[in-house]
């Protein structure tokens, strides 16, 4: 598959295996787990470090195998997510430092460019997240300022 701001066509990367067990090496049960991600998401990290911090520091490999359940599922049965989707987030993130960037440096054309793929991303993100039900409709991304 081909990427989509650029005429390259992306990096192969090895896959999970669909169907492998839970490893016998995993001290941790379903419900211990669910604890500890509540726990990492009260102390303030998101799903992607919460999946770092588990597998780096308990040795729980995938949260999904031993739970049934992805991070984020969990976090949302606990009220704990927060209102916009965290990919919108990291995006919004993103274009905010790339505008003050260029209400500095006004003739940087690269970063120019880079906010528009980016705003045109969160569109299409919020677009999605819209018609799925996960972003209010009358939520509205508006960087002028």
């Amino acid at each position: 598959m081909s990427r989509m701001h650029s005429g390259k066509r992306g990096q192969s990367g090895s896959l999970k295996p669909l169907l492998s067990p839970v490893p016998s090496w995993v001290a941790y049960k379903g419900n211990e787990v669910e604890a500890l991600v509540v726990k990492l998401a009260k102390q303030g990290s998101n799903s992607a470090l919460i999946g770092d911090v588990l597998r780096d520091s308990y040795g729980i490999p995938d949260v999904k195998k031993i739970t049934g359940k992805s991070v984020t599922k969990i976090l949302t049965e606990n009220k704990i997510s927060g209102e916009v989707p965290e990919d919108v987030q990291a995006l919004l993130k993103r274009a905010i430092t790339a505008k003050k960037h260029l209400d500095k440096n006004k003739k940087d054309m690269v970063t120019k460019r880079g906010l528009q793929l980016m705003e045109s991303k969160i569109r299409r993100l919020v677009k999605y997240y819209k018609s799925e039900g996960r972003l209010p409709e009358n939520w509205k991304y508006d960087l002028i300022g």
